[in-house]
């Protein structure tokens, strides 16, 4: 059966029955012109993002369930970088008429399981025909009487911290364009990033100057955090640990896997600035300080052991 067979009231009838379990922040889920979410503080912080496909996903590569985890990851995990938790998603699947309905259904699945991590319910969204089968995702989050992390904040003298898996998804991506799927590790980062979504509250109460989602590519995030503080980043390579599969696969394709950890996203690490009298969790691997802007020369807002970055674009451009 197709979208165009179910109708548009069969389909979302079909998609908001797999959307999970309520939350005690949802007053009012799907069924209305609009949901009911509380926001605890008085405040609700909102993020947006579009998936298209061919551009941000495909089909021969991840399946339905896949592309969902990954669309709510891409949203749920903005709300984190921001210091808070996320509540609520809004979704509008915009859809080819001869699309299998049970890849929607799967796709409900997914973004229902991602936000089951973190306590958030799909809560509404729109669902229109295209040609191009297109994912819009909205999240909502609260800050619990926080104020929010934004990219402002980093001082000279910080240091730079990470949280989570980063080069995973870009060396799986790169696997699965040169025609192999494996290693499984690597491949599977791709289909499905694990995002440290505990890390942004966490991070914010442990004092966090600033903090950024790395989605487009570590150096060019970070390089959002450079140009809106007016300081500079000097990154350190040997901070940075490349695990045996992925140096097996850099070997095997003839690419230098820093490329992958310093220029690729979609890992959806959280990346942040901390004072350096902070002393820091495990989970949290210090790989770079914050330079004064007198002392930053390089001409770019972040640098690898005090030098330009040579080794490509430093991350994701869509429009490149």
């Amino acid at each position: 059966m197709t979208v165009a067979t179910a109708g548009e009231f069969g389909l979302i009838s079909r998609v908001t029955a797999r959307l999970g379990a309520a939350s005690p922040l949802v007053l009012l889920g799907p069924g209305d012109d609009a949901a009911l979410v509380a926001a605890p503080d008085g405040r609700v912080l909102a993020s947006t993002d579009v998936l298209v496909d061919g551009r941000h996903f495909r089909r021969d590569w991840s399946s339905a369930r896949d592309i969902g985890h990954r669309a709510a990851a891409a949203n749920l995990a903005d709300i984190a970088a921001m210091g808070a938790r996320p509540t609520a998603l809004l979704v509008a699947l915009c859809t080819p008429a001869n699309l299998e309905i049970t890849w929607a259904e799967e796709l409900a699945d997914g973004l229902a399981a991602e936000a089951g991590k973190v306590g958030a319910v799909v809560v509404g969204g729109d669902m229109s025909a295209s040609p191009t089968l297109t994912i819009a995702v909205t999240a909502l989050g609260h800050l619990e009487g926080r104020d929010p992390l934004v990219r402002t904040g980093a001082r000279p003298g910080d240091v730079v911290a990470i949280c989570g898996r980063i080069g995973y998804a870009a060396a799986g991506y790169t696997i699965l364009s040169r025609g192999f799927r494996s290693p499984k590790l690597l491949v599977e980062a791709h289909r499905r990033p694990q995002v440290p979504y505990a890390a942004g509250p966490s991070g914010a109460l442990l004092g966090a100057t600033s903090m950024i989602d790395v989605s487009d590519g570590l150096l060019a995030d970070l390089g959002h955090i450079a140009t809106a503080s007016g300081v500079g980043i000097d990154l350190r390579r040997s901070a940075f640990v490349v695990p045996e599969q992925m140096r097996d696969a850099a070997t095997a394709l003839g690419v230098d896997p820093y490329g992958w950890i310093l220029a690729g996203g979609d890992d959806h690490a959280l990346a942040a600035t901390f004072p350096s009298s902070v002393e820091l969790p495990d989970d949290w691997r210090v790989i770079g300080e914050v330079l004064p802007p007198s002392l930053f020369t390089a001409g770019d807002g972040v640098t690898v052991d005090g030098r330009r970055y040579t080794g490509g674009a430093p991350g994701w451009d869509h429009f490149r």
